[in-house]
């Protein structure tokens, strides 16, 4: 399938072309047969209709929640939970009724307005409710049951929107249930406080799921995300320090792995027939080896001191040790898979992700490593951007390309600034950078020209 962007643009020049004289009216008008030029349009019209029914269907949410409110202290209780009941089965009824219509209808847009106020609704009226009936708990308890139900209905219904908003909720009450300060309390044993918890498991059974079935990449991007940063916050709420060198090696070395190692056949049975996201797996990694090689090319990082003994009464919690588990038995099940079709990046990705692996877990376990690590990661840093400058090539992509060169300057850059040398290398260095961007890009643009013909 064309995108509508290059038929946009070949309806304007096959009508230069036409006014030029180059083609005549019959070439003119089989192409726009062969690639619907009368329905470019009709497309951007139902666009700008979708968006004003969605805008309308807030302002009116919120408009009926607003009259709610202002007149809460007036009407009595039972009078208060009808609305309520009434105002959120009427969304959601009116919208599951519209949302069948046809596809290209302005029913169906309407339709999924009215159920995105109605999931809004669910969580104005959880609120209304418990305050009402005097149910007090932690708002990141709120987030999470409003965040569950949205799932709910974005799997009945498999709706992106509500996919995105649930995933959005979910992560909200993830971050206020990491502050709170019963926390770690021993008696708090209820679902959502396990729900905190087990968030790295959860968050992939919850979101990658739907995302196959909404057949979306916010989501599953949304969905990979929450699972790294749940598992680095877990492992992040102890001290690396004086935890056991695996848990920090595991904390640098299991997301980038797991990531890369991902592949749609975890979730579909014929990956041919299903959208991949491997691409979107992979570029994640990627990203946070960039993150994780950039921040420990930092000497003040290897520089602290900890206290060695302190690990012997360290006791780590069981559901830590489940979702490290878990995850890693299947970043090791998937990997094993790979290793049957191993190239060079794959291999070059294996090598960095264990060589910083082990590097860490050495120096915690010796404290005697700084400058071996410091080398080990700007040279795994300079690898990385070389890596990405050359796949750009190759591909002819510029996104790879760029980070790639934007890589390599930061590691350029943070390098001068961080240690004390004079003005006149800095200048001289930041003139460097400045041409070497310039030309590169410049050259870069001329390669893709020689591509493309």
């Amino acid at each position: 399938m064309l995108s509508e962007k290059f038929r946009r643009q070949l309806r304007q020049e096959a009508e230069q072309w036409h006014a030029e004289g180059l083609i005549d009216a019959d070439a003119y008008e089989q192409l726009a047969q062969r690639y619907q030029f009368s329905e470019l349009q009709r497309a951007a019209r139902n666009r700008f209709i979708a968006i004003l029914l969605v805008l309308g269907s807030i302002f009116l949410g919120l408009g009926i929640i607003t009259f709610v409110v202002a007149n809460w202290h007036v009407w009595s209780r039972e009078l208060r939970v009808t609305l309520l009941l009434t105002m959120f089965v009427g969304f959601n009824t009116a919208g599951f009724y519209l949302w069948k219509y046809p596809a290209k209808g302005w029913q169906r847009r309407l339709g999924q307005g009215l159920l995105l106020v109605g999931a809004l609704m669910l969580g104005v009226n959880m609120a209304l409710m418990a305050q009402m009936f005097h149910k007090s708990g932690p708002i990141y308890q709120l987030y999470l049951v409003w965040g569950v139900g949205v799932l709910a209905m974005a799997y009945s219904l498999r709706l992106t929107t509500l996919g995105i908003l649930s995933a959005l909720l979910i992560g909200i009450g993830y971050l206020r249930g990491q502050v709170q300060p019963d926390y770690l309390l021993l008696g708090e044993w209820s679902w959502l406080r396990l729900m905190v918890l087990y968030m790295p498991i959860l968050a992939g059974v919850m979101f990658i799921p739907l995302a196959y079935w909404c057949r979306s990449r916010w989501i599953f991007g949304i969905g990979a995300i929450a699972v790294i940063y749940s598992l680095e916050a877990n492992l992040l709420n102890i001290n690396l320090l004086l935890a056991p060198p695996w848990v920090a090696a595991v904390a640098c070395g299991l997301p980038p792995a797991l990531l890369w190692g991902y592949s749609d056949s975890l979730w579909v049975k014929d990956p041919s027939t299903a959208k991949s996201f491997t691409s979107i797996a992979r570029t994640l990694a990627v990203i946070f080896l960039s993150l994780l090689f950039f921040l420990l090319s930092f000497y003040s990082i290897w520089n602290s001191s900890f206290v060695p003994s302190a690990r012997d009464s360290f006791d780590l919690s069981s559901h830590l040790l489940v979702n490290i588990l878990m995850l890693g038995g299947l970043t090791i099940w998937k990997w094993l898979h790979l290793l049957r079709h191993l190239n060079l990046t794959t291999s070059i990705i294996a090598v960095m992700i264990a060589t910083s692996a082990v590097v860490i877990y050495w120096h915690l376990a010796t404290t005697r490593l700084e400058i071996v690590a410091l080398l080990s990661f700007n040279i795994l840093l300079f690898i990385l951007a070389i890596g990405l400058i050359r796949k750009g090539l190759a591909r002819t992509q510029r996104r790879l390309f760029w980070g790639g060169i934007v890589l390599l300057n930061l590691q350029i850059l943070s390098r001068m600034l961080e240690y004390n040398t004079e003005l006149l290398f800095k200048s001289i260095v930041l003139l460097v950078c400045g041409l070497g961007v310039i030309g590169a890009g410049l050259w870069f643009e001329r390669y893709l020209r020689t591509k493309e013909v």
